[in-house]
């Protein structure tokens, strides 16, 4: 039986784990549950899996000291945003095993997170870089060649620089194949979310960025592959269904029967993939680059994106202006001499002060 505290429990991610835990009650308990804002929904789950109030928390700070107070095995960080490093440090810590939803922590945190880990702590719930854990078993580290990710493409797959420039927020929300929150969702759409991701399966795998790539895969089924040296590439594949990958986090490396529906090999299907255009969607080249400057400056990417994000989304940004403006953000930065919580929070806070500045002045 493993005990599992699930932080962001109202989310997609944790409401779809507690969907798993519920079908397993023999093999899963829920310790504790955290939510953001949702104090009634996470008072049902309370009630449902039968946690007590003490084991409750709302808001980061008291997820963080909820990591650190409740006995568990399994810390399932759903939080949405870099609200969910202080709990990412904290299960690092406490010695838990982290199933890492939330990858703006891993990359905000960096070597501060990555310094914390003891080997295979860190296991990923996102289902690309569950994908990658699961390939990887496959081969040792010195026989990958490179990592490939997998990208739907969004909303505006095939579309030139040109076709972006009248994107509307409503379109933007309109993803093809899975259902996000708005920030997001968004960034599925200018391709942030695929260069977070880039810059988390160097962090989580440490495979230099030359060697990871990005190929667009509209029908989301392949959801990430390994190519090892002998010219052998290993692909994970099953219909998008976050359960899976979060069932793994939460026993890896072992694997929960019936948590998903197989792909159906009696029905004639095709996979696709192209490459990326880097021109429309310029935000992997991008990332790419913050994550090689390291530091501070993926933290400096992040907030300046969510930013933008939420301009875009009240009127007062353009959908190209958001990686756009991100650029002038990060171009401006000068990175701390020492990496540290603090540093982190001042870089944040600057670079939200810089985007606000910026886009007032659009």
């Amino acid at each position: 039986m493993r005990r599992i505290l699930v932080l962001g429990s109202t989310g997609s991610i944790g409401t779809q784990a507690l969907e798993v835990i519920a079908a397993n009650p023999h093999r899963f308990e829920v310790a504790g549950l955290a939510t953001g804002s949702r104090r009634e929904l996470m008072a049902a789950q309370a009630a449902q899996f039968g946690v007590a109030e003490s084991a409750c928390a709302l808001g980061a700070s008291e997820a963080e000291q909820l990591v650190r107070d409740v006995e568990v095995d399994v810390v399932l960080n759903g939080i949405t945003g870099s609200v969910g490093l202080g709990p990412t440090l904290a299960a690092l810590e406490t010695g838990r095993t982290l199933a890492l939803a939330n990858k703006e922590s891993l990359i905000v945190g960096g070597e501060l997170v990555t310094a914390l880990a003891a080997p295979g702590q860190i296991v990923p719930v996102d289902s690309e870089h569950s994908a990658i854990a699961q390939a990887l078993r496959a081969g040792t580290h010195d026989e990958v060649r490179r990592l490939v990710l997998t990208a739907s493409g969004g909303p505006f797959r095939g579309r030139s620089r040109s076709e972006l420039a009248d994107v509307t927020p409503a379109q933007a929300l309109a993803h093809p194949t899975w259902d996000m929150g708005r920030v997001v969702t968004t960034n599925s759409a200018t391709l942030v979310n695929k260069g977070l991701e880039v810059i988390e399966a160097h962090l989580l795998f440490g495979v230099p960025y030359d060697a990871i790539d990005v190929v667009v895969h509209p029908q989301s089924v392949v959801h990430s592959m390994v190519e090892f040296v002998d010219g052998s590439t290993i692909a994970q594949a099953s219909p998008p269904d976050m359960r899976l990958p979060i069932s793994l986090g939460l026993d890896w490396p072992q694997r929960v029967a019936g948590v998903g529906a197989p792909i159906d090999w009696t029905r004639a299907a095709q996979w696709t993939f192209e490459p990326l255009d880097e021109d429309a969607f310029p935000a992997v080249r991008l990332a790419k680059r913050v994550g090689m400057a390291g530091a501070t400056y993926p933290a400096v990417f992040n907030a300046a994106n969510e930013q933008a994000v939420d301009a875009f989304h009240e009127g007062r940004l353009r959908f190209l202006d958001i990686v756009d403006l991100v650029v002038d953000v990060v171009d401006r930065h000068e990175a701390p001499a020492a990496l540290t919580r603090e540093s982190l929070a001042d870089a944040e806070s600057w670079a939200r002060r810089v985007a606000d500045e910026l886009i007032a002045a659009r």
